[in-house]
């Protein structure tokens, strides 16, 4: 009988198999968000690791574009490890994202002037092992590009985030063009939170579920990350009106 110890070959098919299996388990590992109502629009319960997700803002302007930055990072907070985020602006405000919980020891930073080089960042990110999120700010993200980034994904198990962003208006339209990310945000601010007394709430977001595979669109008021990275739902104005209507009924 021939001895199959010591086989190479076999060795090698069971080395290939147990990576298969490794990123198959990874890619269907999730990250909650830990609000009911966003968790169960999404598949599995939560953003999937292993997996291409789009993240933009909800116009033009620096202000939405801000805010997705900041909703990408309490998501990379909450992810755990260490993060790569490519860019080709230079104009990430450090102290607000780790206000986030994403502190800088955490995040490796790749700048580019061209695009094409930060995509091809974002795609050696991914299929590096040891990567927990590659986070990658672009304008454009072409079909064949965001397949290319799926894969490799779905090959490591970490988590990969196409960050949009515009630098003219007219930009903004190719966020609906298909790709084959998993989910599609978008973020817009809204009025901050209401306090009781003087002073500023907390900022107060609606996040919109544009697109998700396996689910249904779904959007959001919500609050932004806190200092572990976690974000909150909040009463919709309807919500609230609803509730002022209570109060006044009772007290009638």
């Amino acid at each position: 009988m021939a001895n199959h110890a010591h086989n190479p070959v076999l060795a090698e098919l069971r080395e290939r198999i147990e990576q298969l299996e490794g990123g198959a388990r990874r890619a269907r590992q999730v990250l909650p968000f830990g609000v009911t109502e966003v968790d169960r629009s999404l598949p599995g319960g939560g953003l999937a690791f292993g997996a291409l997700h789009e993240i933009a803002g909800g116009g033009g302007g620096t202000v939405d574009g801000a805010a997705a930055a900041l909703f990408v990072a309490g998501v990379a907070a909450r992810a755990g490890g260490k993060v790569l985020w490519c860019m080709a602006r230079p104009d990430l405000f450090f102290p607000a994202v780790t206000q986030a919980g994403l502190p800088p020891d955490r995040v490796v930073f790749c700048e580019s002037d061209r695009e094409e080089q930060v995509l091809d960042a974002i795609e050696q990110g991914l299929s590096f092992r040891g990567l927990a999120v590659v986070v990658g700010e672009l304008v454009r993200l072409p079909m064949t590009a965001s397949r290319r980034l799926q894969l490799a994904a779905e090959k490591t198990g970490a988590m990969g985030i196409v960050l949009r962003r515009w630098r003219r208006q007219n930009e903004a339209s190719d966020y609906g063009q298909p790709t084959a990310s998993t989910t599609r945000w978008r973020i817009s601010t809204l009025p901050s939170q209401r306090l009781p007394v003087a002073g500023v709430g907390r900022a107060r977001w609606l996040a919109e579920l544009m697109r998700v595979k396996a689910g249904e669109c779904a959007e959001f008021e919500i609050g932004a990350p806190d200092a572990k990275g976690r974000i909150c739902l909040l009463p919709t104005a309807i919500d609230r009106a609803d509730q002022t209507a209570r109060r006044r009924s009772l007290a009638g």
